[in-house]
């Protein structure tokens, strides 16, 4: 990874922030490409890596991994038209999530993707009524919401009362599937019981509860199970004392797992969902610093970029607020000289992208970046307050920079509203 060189980084980071302006996002193929492959490496020969684009929908990054052999798991209608635009093939792409609409089913259905999960009987029905309607056969995945929680996630995602799936005593309840949905396959099961999981172990032994549950859940509907996806929700370490995933305990724990499994269902499609895990340490949010001011004893930096472009960095979804990683990125090898409140342009005070940060001392013109960003950062975050917009995104890449996103102008943003005058 070139950044692995603080004086390479530096060069590189100036170089980019004079050419495209900050705040500015900057994704490292290499970091990318890296990841699945490690990942894939540590996942039983037979797993398949679908990368969840809701970690990071560029098309761009997609398409990087989808040469380098990812799938695809999209939870909306741009985001399926954005897998096949970046060259991910239909047969490897599924679609999940709650809600879905009468058009996001439709899409499935015409695209021929390899499956849509469906998180209710309800939505089997819609589903195969669409699928009729057009004389085809559409294959499903049913999603469970167990009846137990997952281990080791920092999001549990099963286990209570959810707007996600199915409830496992529901669907062991329904009897046979197939003859009440005669334009559907119902080709298997898919459970996600949690996100943001450092603990290896707690992903093999999620691993093992979804392929028992699915072998009951076929037993009990008469399904075909020649499809399981396991969920994934592997993480990546932000906050200090947390470590990334080890992946030798994952591959010594999925291996004799899955070849139990596969010697009772040698064609069975394994499925493994990553997103965060992928994406987030190939990006950097780069700032710049707009100016410097003590107020009550602490030291603010106030820069260009906030928590409208990185609500990640706030730590939405977490009791205790933390920093993620920050580096001085222009000036990398000077020593923290204490300790700096990071701030954004944004008129609310929880606008603070890191705090009590020790950096060394911040003049204006100086460039930050907080780390390990990659995933969740412009598409989980309020862009449009203040009507700032997003930023710019960068890809480097084989040693050069693509701009994959355009900076949001004003006229951007004023262009889709409509201005209606009024006599008084």
């Amino acid at each position: 990874m070139w950044a692995n060189d603080p004086a390479v980084a530096a060069d590189t980071y100036r170089f980019l922030a004079e050419k495209y302006g900050t705040p500015l996002y900057v994704y490292d193929g290499s970091a990318l490409t890296g990841a699945l492959r490690e990942l894939s490496e540590a996942l039983h020969p037979a797993m398949e890596v679908f990368y969840s684009l809701k970690a990071n929908p560029n098309i761009t990054l997609a398409g990087l991994l989808a040469v380098h052999g990812a799938r695809a798991e999209v939870s909306s209608l741009v985001e399926l038209r954005t897998a096949l635009r970046a060259g991910f093939r239909p047969q490897d792409v599924i679609f999940l999530g709650p809600g879905k609409s009468t058009q996001e089913l439709a899409a499935c259905v015409e695209a021929g993707i390899y499956a849509a999960v469906v998180e209710s009987f309800d939505e089997l029905g819609e589903l195969d009524r669409l699928a009729a309607a057009r004389g085809v056969r559409q294959a499903a995945l049913i999603r469970i919401n167990p009846r137990e929680a997952g281990n080791g996630s920092r999001l549990t995602m099963g286990g209570k009362p959810r707007q996600f799936g199915i409830d496992e005593e529901q669907v062991l309840a329904a009897g046979p599937l197939a003859e009440r949905y005669p334009a559907l396959d119902v080709i298997g099961v898919h459970a996600y019981l949690g996100t943001r999981i450092l603990d290896a172990t707690a992903v093999v032994d999620n691993t093992a509860r979804v392929l028992e549950l699915a072998e009951r859940v076929a037993e009990a509907t008469g399904i075909d199970l020649r499809a399981v996806d396991v969920g994934g929700g592997l993480g990546v370490a932000y906050f200090e004392k947390e470590e990334d995933p080890d992946l030798g305990v994952l591959r010594a724990g999925l291996r004799p797992l899955v070849e139990s499994f596969r010697r009772r269902h040698p064609d069975t499609r394994l499925l493994f969902e990553s997103g965060r895990y992928l994406a987030a340490r190939a990006g950097v949010y780069a700032v710049s610093v707009r100016g410097v001011k003590e107020s009550m004893g602490r030291q603010f930096a106030v820069t260009d970029g906030g928590t409208h472009h990185h609500m990640a960095a706030v730590g939405v979804g977490s009791y205790v607020r933390r920093n993620f990683p920050v580096r001085l990125l222009s000036r990398p090898d000077e020593p923290p000289t204490g300790a700096w409140q990071l701030t954004g342009p944004l008129c609310t005070p929880n606008d603070t992208i890191a705090k009590d940060v020790e950096l060394p001392e911040l003049r204006p013109g100086d460039l930050i970046g907080i780390l390990r960003s990659g995933a969740y950062g412009p598409t989980a975050s309020p862009g449009l307050f203040l009507s700032h917009g997003f930023p710019a995104e960068v890809l480097l890449h084989q040693g050069r920079d693509y701009l994959v996103r355009d900076r949001d102008l004003p006229e951007d943003l004023l262009r889709k509203q409509h201005h209606h005058e009024f006599d008084a």
